[in-house]
């Protein structure tokens, strides 16, 4: 009898002894559980946020409504990823944060902040200004003469910013001598130049905005820059403020007004923008209808015509924008006259319609939204305007 109430009071020991097993695993589990949902977002934890310093983790990419020549991905601890349509890509690395293992040799890595650098595109600076990091820009191919922005003007008087020659035979011994590493050129850059600046040790990164066929994506190159220099709310704000005038514009009735845009170079050619670039765009967004639709519609840029062929298509067009060009500066319709006889025969001269780019349009990016307003103030405006921010009627 007691052998076998030892028997049953053993075997009850090794029951206990399993359930105490079991629920020490249970616990332990159930502890893993918790400390994965506190790490989420528990109100009563203080979760540990992981080093992100040397690791490319990925966060999210850049929302785009119209460019399509760029991307920005964003990681986390504040890296970004910028990629160009050709090719290129860039790394930004946050200040006090290291640059990641295994990244490609071909990738330009900039450390932040992003300073002293060149910058060859006027209308690039101007979208860097308009989010106020001009001060990251020394150097630029464009001489004080030349510039119609008053910011950057001012930088030239103060000595902040320096002309180091012509984009097409800069001094690279005035580049060199400055430390710069990074440079920002349009897509006119030339070979030989881009195989000078690598012998120098200088970056080059090329802006394709000019490619975007909407003018909104032009101007949504200032997000791009944004993220260059930690801007992105400015970028957001002035790129939002642009395309409001968009917006606004496509509540209104359509002019059914139509346009001719061109300009004559000092050697005497024509030149018409093609129906896929983006100033024929802007005429469609302002209300009207580019005269010449049919010419290059998948092109952007310019066409070099006869003066005939481009009077018997353009004849009767309500309205002229003559662009104010190198060569081409009318300030007078009697300048613009002079470029040929012709042109006094086209509807538009007849019912004193011809309206000129003031000279800054080329050298902004930043308020093509602004532009497109004008000219659709121009298709409804009476005879008693003449002036407007970015046209000019010529008398």
């Amino acid at each position: 009898m007691k052998k076998r109430f030892l028997i049953c009071l053993l075997a009850a020991a090794v029951v206990l002894s399993g359930c105490d097993e079991n629920k020490e695993n249970t616990s332990n589990n159930s502890s893993v559980v918790l400390d994965s949902q506190s790490s989420v977002g528990s109100e009563n934890s203080s979760p540990d946020e992981e080093n992100y310093d040397g690791k490319l983790v990925f966060d999210h990419s850049m929302e785009l409504k119209y460019a399509k020549n760029f991307s920005v991905d964003y990681y986390k601890g504040g890296y970004k990823q910028v990629k160009t349509v050709d090719g290129t890509e860039l790394l930004i690395v946050p200040e006090n944060m290291s640059v990641p293992e295994g990244i490609s040799e071909k990738t330009i890595v900039l450390q932040q902040p992003i300073n002293n650098i060149l910058v060859s595109s006027t209308p690039t600076i101007s979208l860097i200004n308009d989010i106020g990091a001009l001060d990251s820009v020394t150097l630029t191919t464009s001489d004080v003469d030349s510039w119609y922005i008053d910011n950057v003007k001012d930088a030239f008087k103060s000595g902040k910013m320096a002309y180091v020659g012509d984009y097409s035979a800069p001094n690279y011994e005035l580049i060199a001598s400055t430390g710069t590493k990074f440079s920002i050129f349009s897509t006119m850059l030339l070979e030989n130049v881009a195989a000078q600046f690598e012998e120098l040790g200088v970056a080059v990164m090329a802006e394709h905005s000019s490619k975007e066929d909407h003018p909104l994506a032009r101007v949504e190159w200032i997000k791009l820059y944004g993220a260059m220099f930690n801007k992105e709310a400015e970028a957001e704000e002035k790129f939002e403020k642009q395309a409001a005038y968009i917006d606004d514009i496509a509540k209104r009735e359509n002019t059914g007004k139509t346009v001719a845009v061109f300009y004559i170079t000092s050697s005497g050619k024509l030149y018409a923008r093609n129906a896929g670039d983006y100033m024929s765009k802007m005429v469609e967004l302002a209300g009207g209808k580019y005269v010449l639709s049919d010419l290059k519609p998948e092109e952007s840029g310019t066409t070099n015509m006869e003066f005939e062929a481009f009077f018997d298509r353009a004849k009767d067009a309500d309205y002229i924008i003559y662009v104010w060009s190198m060569g081409g500066r009318p300030s007078e319709l009697s300048d613009f006259l002079g470029k040929s006889e012709i042109l006094a025969d086209m509807k538009a001269v007849k019912n004193n319609n011809v309206w000129c780019t003031t000279p800054d349009f080329f050298q902004i990016s930043n308020t093509l939204g602004n532009m497109v307003n004008d000219i659709n103030l121009m298709l409804n405006a009476d005879e008693s305007t003449d002036k407007l921010t970015y046209l000019t009627k010529l008398k």
